[in-house]
C-alpha cells in the first residue's frame, strides 16, 4: 500500500491580478520523497510553494499537508511542519548569531533551543566561515545569505522543506556542499524549485511545468 501523501495539491487553480497562474494543477509527495519543480520563468513554480504555505488561496481545488486540509483555521499549525527558504531570503537586521537565535525566542520553538549547538557543524557543512556569526546580515553576500537561511531552517527540525532557487547565488563548490547535505536528509520530504533540472540530481521526481506567464 502506498504511504499517504505528505504534500497534496489537487486540481488547484490560482488567479492573480486577473491572470491564471495555475490551472487544475495537482501534485502529491509521499513522506520522505524528494521532488524538483522546474520550468520557465512565470510558469507558477513559486506559486505552488506559496499555496502550500497558505500565502495564496486557490480559486479552486484543495491543499493538504500530512493528510490535513490547509484552511484559515489550520494554516498556522501546519506551517510549523514546514521549513521554507526563498531565493532572496530576508534575514532581518542584526548579526548572524542573533538572527539564528531569534526563532527560539518564540514559545513554539523554545524546546528546540539546544539545536543551536549544531550551528558550527552546519556552517562547516555549507562552507561558511564561523567568523560570519559575528557579521552583520546586511554585509553578507547573496550566497552567504542563502546558506545562513538554510542553516536557520534546519535548526527548527521541520519534516517538510520547500526550497525556492536556494543555490542560485552559490559558486559550484558551495552548491555541491548544499546538495550533498540535503541528499543525506533521507527522512525529510522536500520540494525544490529550480530552473535547472540538474540542480538536485538526487530528486526522486522531476516535475516540468509547462508554459509561463506573458
Amino acid at each position: 500500500m502506498d504511504r499517504p501523501a505528505t504534500l497534496e495539491i489537487k486540481d488547484v487553480t490560482v488567479q492573480l491580478n486577473g491572470q491564471t497562474i495555475l490551472h487544475d494543477f495537482s501534485l502529491g509527495l509521499e513522506a520522505g520523497q524528494k521532488a524538483l519543480l522546474t520550468g520557465p520563468s512565470g510558469c507558477g513554480k513559486s506559486t505552488v510553494l506559496r499555496c502550500l504555505l497558505g500565502f495564496v488561496v486557490p480559486r479552486a481545488g484543495s491543499v493538504h499537508i500530512a493528510g490535513q486540509a490547509l484552511t484559515a483555521e489550520s494554516v498556522w499549525t501546519l506551517r510549523r511542519r514546514i521549513a521554507y527558504v526563498g531565493q532572496e531570503p530576508d534575514l532581518g537586521a542584526g548579526i548572524v548569531r542573533d538572527i539564528l537565535e531569534r526563532p527560539f525566542h518564540y514559545r513554539a520553538n523554545t524546546a528546540l533551543r539546544g539545536n543551536l549547538a549544531r550551528v558550527p557543524a552546519l556552517f562547516d557543512a555549507f562552507g561558511l566561515a564561523r567568523s560570519l556569526l559575528d557579521k552583520e546580515a546586511g554585509d553578507l553576500s547573496g550566497g552567504e545569505k542563502q546558506r545562513v537561511a538554510l542553516v536557520s531552517a534546519l535548526l527548527l527540525d521541520r519534516d517538510i522543506f520547500l526550497l525556492d532557487e536556494v543555490t542560485s547565488a552559490l559558486d559550484p563548490a558551495s552548491k555541491r556542499k548544499v546538495i550533498e547535505h540535503f541528499r543525506s536528509r533521507t527522512e525529510a520530504t522536500m520540494l525544490f524549485v529550480a530552473h535547472d533540472a540538474e540542480s538536485f540530481p538526487f530528486a526522486d521526481r522531476v516535475i516540468e511545468m509547462p508554459g509561463g506567464a506573458a
